[in-house]
């Protein structure tokens, strides 16, 4: 296919095209961005491998030939189009692939309910999420932007608040039928706690630190189930299976649905919380700040979660 095409390059055929719609060597070479004699040189070039006259140099000019008007239809014709399908091309948006990391809970709870609304923002920008446990693991070469959960101080990038901790006790309404809400603090000793297997040794509360902070001087049951996904943790809850240490963030959108509910009104704040954390070796793009602020913009002003 296009055999007649197989020794000749697009410079060529640009060089001829230009030459002859300006009927001038000097023109085209102003246009093309080179010198007169190249343009020459390229036109005997063309002339050489065609091996036909394209042009007759006349006094201050030239001329097609009968076969100089014939190619010259047919590559402007050509350039013409090729030139529209680019255009059409670079014309149409591009999708883009945003690397977003962050842990289980927040991905399944805070940022999957909302992410619809940054798509219909931006529908043109896939989101690819990854999520872990392990933050040091959420910064690593292809990650754009990461949500982790601590102090902010995240020595493998550079780190932007978006919201604090505030902890509390949810569980399914009908593992309280019966009982007048709200009840006691102390009421958690005798109801079936749900544990987050190491979660001891995390940032996150645990439900000694949470005794400690609601004044409860008895130690927590152990419980019978533990899970080392808090994902997993609240679908026992919402089944029933227990109680749980919802965060504010993560839980409201199921307090609201009537999924959870509070049976004590007490809470826990602390230092600690999620951050929007951008890893240093990244070149800050206008995708990356504009996921940033959408970001904010959920915290800073809440809506409908559908």
């Amino acid at each position: 296919m296009f055999d007649s095409l197989a020794e000749l390059s697009l410079d060529l055929l640009r060089a001829f095209e230009c030459a002859g719609r300006h009927r001038s060597f000097t023109v085209a070479a102003v246009e093309l961005g080179t010198t007169q004699p190249a343009v020459s040189q390229q036109i005997k070039r063309l002339e050489e491998r065609l091996n036909t006259r394209l042009f007759d140099r006349i006094y201050r000019g030239i001329e097609f030939t009968d076969a100089g008007r014939t190619l010259f239809d047919a590559v402007h014709k050509g350039l013409q189009e090729f030139d529209s399908g680019l255009a059409a091309i670079t014309a149409q948006p591009q999708h883009e692939v945003l690397q977003v990391a962050t842990d289980f809970a927040f991905a399944a709870y805070w940022l999957m309910p909302r992410l619809h609304r940054f798509h219909q923002a931006n529908p043109h920008v896939d989101v690819s999420l990854v999520t872990s446990e392990r933050s040091h693991a959420m910064l690593r070469s292809d990650i754009d932007v990461a949500v982790l959960f601590g102090d902010g101080r995240f020595r493998q990038g550079e780190s932007h608040w978006l919201f604090a901790e505030e902890a509390f006790a949810v569980c399914s309404p009908r593992l309280l039928q019966g009982r007048a809400l709200p009840l006691p603090a102390t009421a958690l000793l005798d109801l079936p706690l749900l544990h987050l297997r190491g979660e001891s040794t995390s940032e996150w509360f645990d439900w000694a630190g949470l005794f400690r902070t609601l004044g409860i001087h008895s130690a927590p049951a152990p419980g019978q189930l533990r899970f080392d996904n808090y994902t997993l943790l609240i679908q026992a809850a919402i089944a029933g299976q227990g109680v749980a240490i919802g965060w504010r963030h993560l839980v409201d959108a199921l307090i609201d649905q009537g999924l959870l509910c509070r049976p004590i009104v007490e809470t826990a704040s602390s230092a600690l919380g999620y951050y929007v954390v951008l890893p240093q070796r990244k070149r800050r793009g206008e995708l990356i700040g504009r996921f940033v602020e959408w970001l904010r913009g959920e915290q800073s002003g809440p809506q409908e979660v559908r």
